[in-house]
């Protein structure tokens, strides 16, 4: 069992944090007196120790001190209702686990206890408190209960032949549901080959969705199989298949029901066998009821609908997934960024994720790479609902004599481009996860619109 000491001269708040702690489990002992306190340290080894930061004759962070030079191992959590990022950051150069407000989200506080003595090894009730960040599902990470379904459907679906619908908004991990469903098949030692339906011109789509015969159009030097023949055995992903347009739709319904297909300009059928997983962020529904997605292909595709939440919706997972990218860029660029304060925390935990884990990912990647401590503090998040910062709620006008509809767009698209472009420094890799589109899709779109690429190419 975990000995925590708990330091604050209000007695409410001693009171109510020992119930607190002692109902998780933990062998809690407090004191109103730092003179104590260190006595008892002396004598005792505690494991965790939460102070206040304000206190009389010697502050939370002198506390800090004389406690870590005394024992090391020792975890301190400090909390307070007086917070600033200077405090944040001499508290962690001293030693600090954490930084709290008094007086905040109690489940949060929970969780950074748990998080502190996992650490060090050391748990309540002589058992080793787990905080799953990565499962058997190809990297997916989460525990709340939306995510629970997810994984517990993955696995009831993996090993069937049946055709899979992934629903839900951009940047929602639908990929990774269909690599993980691959991956616990029986079908997981043959390939697996994902393409996006979107932004790449229909000719092009299809010579790489079937390939095509040498000489069947200028270019075509030699023939080249597409996506299903190259996925025989394994597994095809269709993002966006909502943007496939209605010839390929046609031509994608016989793959469904024939297994079969033609190369571009071949006369011969292909037979395949290949598992379909789709994935969408539109309202499939609603483009059959508009004539504009076959009806019979939605059918086919849609066999079993995995849906899956928008960030908002498990808000639980917010932390795992901030420990998570923290540690993969802090190995990305060298720095010693090892945890997020509880402030930083909190104004994740308040916001809306527009862009859901796509969107979390760049700003603790932001983070993380303008952070000059060890922990992320408020400042070094930068936190917008629009990438570009260029969407303002304005009516727009419309000319008495009409407007090229098309033309005005192609212009809001690439003032968006360029600006996102601006910010990644040319680099259409991170432009596309800045914007929440593929790297074929940003390319494309680059070279239809003519925007100058000469700053970097990758």
């Amino acid at each position: 069992m975990a000995k925590i000491l708990i330091l604050d001269d209000d007695q409410g708040m001693r009171e109510f944090m020992e119930i607190m702690l002692t109902k998780e489990g933990y062998e809690v002992t407090s004191v109103e007196s730092p003179v104590k306190a260190i006595a008892m340290c002396r004598k005792t080894a505690y494991d965790l120790v939460i102070t206040d930061l304000k206190m009389p004759k010697i502050d939370g962070i002198e506390f800090l001190k004389t406690i870590k030079d005394q024992r090391p191992e020792t975890v301190v959590i400090l909390i307070t209702a007086y917070a600033s990022g200077e405090t944040a950051i001499n508290a962690m150069k001293e030693g600090a686990f954490d930084y709290v407000e008094k007086g905040g989200n109690i489940e949060e506080l929970k969780a950074i206890i748990r998080h502190a003595l996992t650490k060090n090894g050391i748990a309540p009730d002589e058992q080793a408190i787990q905080e799953p960040t990565h499962t058997p599902f190809s990297g997916m990470i989460g525990t709340s209960r939306e995510m629970a379904k997810i994984f517990s459907t993955i696995k009831k679906v993996a090993d069937t032949p049946a055709n899979i619908l992934i629903l839900g908004e951009s940047g929602t991990g639908k990929e990774l549901v269909a690599r993980a469903i691959h991956a616990n098949s029986k079908r997981s030692k043959m390939p697996f080959m994902a393409i996006n339906s979107g932004g790449i011109p229909e000719n092009l789509l299809e010579s790489e969705l079937f390939g095509y015969m040498k000489g069947s159009f200028t270019g075509a030097y030699n023939d080249r199989p597409g996506l299903f023949e190259l996925a025989r055995g394994g597994t095809i992903f269709l993002d966006e298949i909502g943007e496939l347009p209605p010839v390929l739709q046609v031509k994608l319904l016989r793959v469904v029901q024939e297994k079969s297909f033609r190369r571009i300009g071949g006369s011969e059928d292909i037979k395949v066998d290949v598992r379909i997983i789709s994935a969408t962020n539109q309202n499939l529904q609603q483009k059959v009821r508009k004539g504009e997605f076959r009806e019979d292909l939605f059918f086919r595709l849609n066999v079993i609908p995995i849906h899956m939440p928008p960030l908002r919706e498990r808000k639980e997972d917010i932390p795992l997934l901030t420990r998570h990218f923290i540690e993969k860029y802090a190995r990305e660029f060298g720095k010693e960024v090892r945890m997020i304060s509880s402030y930083a925390m909190e104004l994740l935990m308040n916001y809306a994720f527009p862009g859901n884990i796509r969107e979390l990912e760049n700003i603790i990647e932001r983070g993380v790479a303008m952070e000059t401590s060890n922990i992320i503090l408020p400042e070094s998040l930068v936190i917008t609902s629009d990438p570009t910062q260029q969407t303002k709620d304005v009516e727009p006008e419309i000319p008495e004599k009409g407007m090229d509809l098309n033309a005005e767009l192609e212009k809001i698209e690439r003032r968006i481009i360029e600006k996102a472009l601006i910010r990644c420094r040319g680099s259409k890799t991170r432009t596309a996860e800045l914007l929440g589109v593929t790297f074929d899709s940003l390319r494309y779109r680059i070279e239809k619109l003519g925007i100058n690429q000469e700053d970097n190419p990758a």
